[in-house]
């Protein structure tokens, strides 16, 4: 598997935000977001090579039960050729017995995955990237309903929305009206933020569309904390 890093820290979003977690971070994304915090990881050349083996070996180190599968993006390989090794790093992941988040933009379904939570981030018309070649790329790409109902349909399931100004809001309400099998108590909106200076200037603007809608705020620890430091 193309590995971009394995990392300790404090799960920072979702549902368990604040649990410390292994992080094994996979190679590559075809999206290529406008406002990614991770653009690091978009480069599959940027990575080692591992097997299911040596990374199952690598996170029995760290006194945690809780282990984040993330990218990039993990329901996606690089090389289309190449058959994604997902289902075996989880079952191997189950046999140590960890609780496994996979962290997906909801853009691919693999069936069967045995995971805990399948933490799915649709991407909203905000992140379409300002490169207009890759913006044709991407507004192609960031959605895929079918997708999306089929993850919540099978997976325990939560989803986070990026929020960047109040006019995001009805955009998640159409995505959500569409998807038609979203329970609303597993709706998350977390502020659009790279540094923690923009994390605390748009919490309270996205505290008030929370109020205001019912669904939960997201919090994003890695920003407000390490204000978005490479592997925290």
């Amino acid at each position: 598997m193309l590995i971009n890093e394995i990392f300790y820290s404090l799960q920072g979003e979702g549902l368990l935000a604040g649990t410390p977690s292994v992080f094994i971070r996979l190679a590559g994304c075809p999206l290529h977001c406008k406002w990614c915090d991770t653009k690091y990881a978009w480069d599959n050349t940027l990575r080692t090579d591992y097997t299911v083996d040596q990374i199952t070996e690598s996170i029995l180190q760290y006194k945690t039960k809780f282990v984040v599968i993330t990218g990039g993006e993990p329901m996606i390989t690089p090389d289309a050729a190449i058959k994604s090794n997902v289902p075996d790093l989880v079952k191997a992941l189950k046999d140590c017995h960890k609780h496994i988040t996979i962290e997906t933009a909801g853009i691919a379904f693999i069936p069967n995955l045995h995971c805990d939570l399948m933490s799915i981030s649709p991407k909203l018309s905000n992140s379409t990237p300002d490169d207009k070649k890759l913006a044709k790329i991407h507004e192609n790409a960031r959605l895929d309903l079918a997708v999306l109902g089929a993850l919540i349909d099978e997976y325990n399931y939560q989803l986070k929305f990026v929020v960047d100004s109040p006019d995001d809001l009805n955009e998640i309400k159409q995505i959500i009206e569409d998807i038609t099998n979203v329970n609303p108590q597993k709706v998350m909106l977390m502020p659009q933020a790279k540094t923690r200076d923009q994390y605390i200037a748009k919490a309270p603007m996205v505290a008030d569309l929370c109020k205001n809608s019912g669904f939960l705020f997201g919090p994003r620890l890695q920003v407000m904390l390490w204000d978005n430091q490479k592997s925290r």
